[in-house]
């Protein structure tokens, strides 16, 4: 599985089965919707129910342990957070949920493992960039699953991967509300075909 997770911040519950399709069609099988999209629980529920079993489903900008709890009644496996938020993750890993929480600073990362992270989201990643991460990697646990999301696209894999990143959250690089399910196909394309090609040459 592709470590590529798509953010569909913004898509509403008509466009979320189309969208979705497209997107496991070009390869991509990580999904998520942030909780301040409109009805974002409705649109994860039916992408689960329709594509449960070919992909995996969460949500983003969660922030709070009830919020959790929301998700986790959609059937849905991934947490994603702008933060690192110590209750939020216990909480996560307490319903059987993968925890992927915000971190900048290596404090925060070593707080998100320790309180049980999955993985690790560096957020905004052009803030820290390819030299920070680098450096933070250098002092992690050598199994820590790093993701580069914000400000990151396919022409900037290679080096993301070189410090030591192991996938990437992409957003408005691959959808943005309204846009047409045939073009949301073809940039996944061509984010799958740019992924596929660093991870070779990695």
């Amino acid at each position: 599985m592709r470590e590529l997770i798509a953010i569909l911040r913004g898509i509403t519950p008509p466009e979320a089965l189309p969208i979705a399709g497209a997107l496991i069609g070009a390869g991509i099988s990580k999904i998520e919707v942030p909780l301040n999209s409109p009805q974002p629980l409705d649109s994860i529920a039916a992408m689960q129910e329709a594509f449960g079993a070919r992909a995996e489903f969460g949500a983003g900008t969660v922030l709070t342990p009830e919020q959790v709890d929301a998700v986790a009644e959609t059937g849905a496996q991934l947490i994603i957070s702008p933060n690192c938020d110590a209750a939020v993750i216990a909480r996560t890993k307490a319903l059987g949920l993968q925890s992927f929480p915000g971190v900048q600073t290596p404090s925060e990362c070593f707080a998100a493992l320790a309180a049980g992270a999955d993985g690790l989201k560096i957020f905004p990643a052009f803030l820290l960039g390819v030299a920070g991460l680098k450096a933070v990697r250098a002092v992690l646990p050598p199994k820590t699953r790093i993701y580069a999301v914000g400000g990151v696209g396919a022409d900037d894999f290679g080096a993301w991967l070189g410090a030591g990143a192991v996938g990437f959250g992409i957003g408005t690089a691959l959808y943005q509300p309204g846009m047409a399910v045939q073009d949301v196909a073809e940039r996944a394309a061509a984010l799958v075909a740019a992924y596929d090609a660093n991870m070779r040459e990695s």
